[in-house]
């Protein structure tokens, strides 16, 4: 069966939520019983609580769940592990690390091949942010522009765009100034789904949350527009 290109952009989940709501949408983009999850904390530093974490939220959810460390490197093919997968889950953490540690051991390369194949690729903050070709990391301390992610999406994200003061100011700004491209940015409770580059669905799972388009208008200005969510749960 071919799958479309399918990336979800999350803001929760396992990590942060006191409820599946997120993460059962995630598991139903698989689009097939019992599917196969691996997660990724590289950007964690691979954590073991982290990974703890996941497996205890995904254990006996309808899913094969694993994960893929590096720092702790046991998986030889990461070719064949990855791409024998249904999702691609990422955590978060440090985006920059997480990306440099990526390539030296040509994970990335691997991600691209999983994301043409159909693997439904998805993450939060970190794990939101690599997907796209710049991000507002705070990956150096206080949030900053990082233009060094995968490119699978075009433009720049920019996470927890309404839960942590600093960010929505700073990205509008870095876009303003043309320091960041126009793209996105997610708030904490919300869910953006891309296929094939596009996007095609947000949803929430906590009343005004949503993903916003941010953009340079044709008058010089940045807008940002909030994007409809269908409330989760409901």
């Amino acid at each position: 069966m071919t799958r479309t290109p399918t990336i979800v952009l999350l803001g929760g989940g396992f990590s942060d939520d006191p409820d599946t709501l997120l993460d059962d949408f995630v598991l139903e983009r698989a689009g097939r019983a019992r599917p196969k999850v691996c997660f990724l904390p590289t950007a964690s530093g691979d954590a073991p609580a982290y990974t703890e974490k996941f497996h205890a939220a995904f254990a006996g959810r309808g899913c094969e769940p694993s994960h893929l460390e590096l720092f702790r490197r046991t998986v030889t093919d990461l070719r064949s592990f990855v791409l024998a997968q249904d999702i691609v889950y990422v955590g978060g953490g440090n985006t920059a690390n997480m990306l440099a540690v990526w390539r030296v051991h040509g994970l990335d390369a691997v991600l691209r091949e999983a994301y043409a194949a159909g693997v439904v690729l998805c993450g939060i903050s970190a794990g939101a942010c690599c997907w796209f070709e710049s991000a507002f990391s705070d990956s150096f301390g206080p949030p900053v522009p990082l233009a060094d992610g995968l490119g699978l999406l075009p433009g720049s994200l920019c996470p927890h765009y309404d839960s942590e003061p600093e960010r929505r100011p700073g990205y509008l700004a870095a876009v303003n100034d043309r320091v960041l491209p126009g793209g996105w940015a997610v708030d904490d409770g919300a869910a953006g789904v891309f296929t094939d580059g596009r996007l095609m669905e947000v949803v929430t799972r906590r009343p005004g949350a949503t993903l916003r388009r941010v953009s340079v208008d044709g008058d010089g200005s940045v807008a940002e527009e909030a994007q409809p969510a269908r409330q989760l749960g409901t």
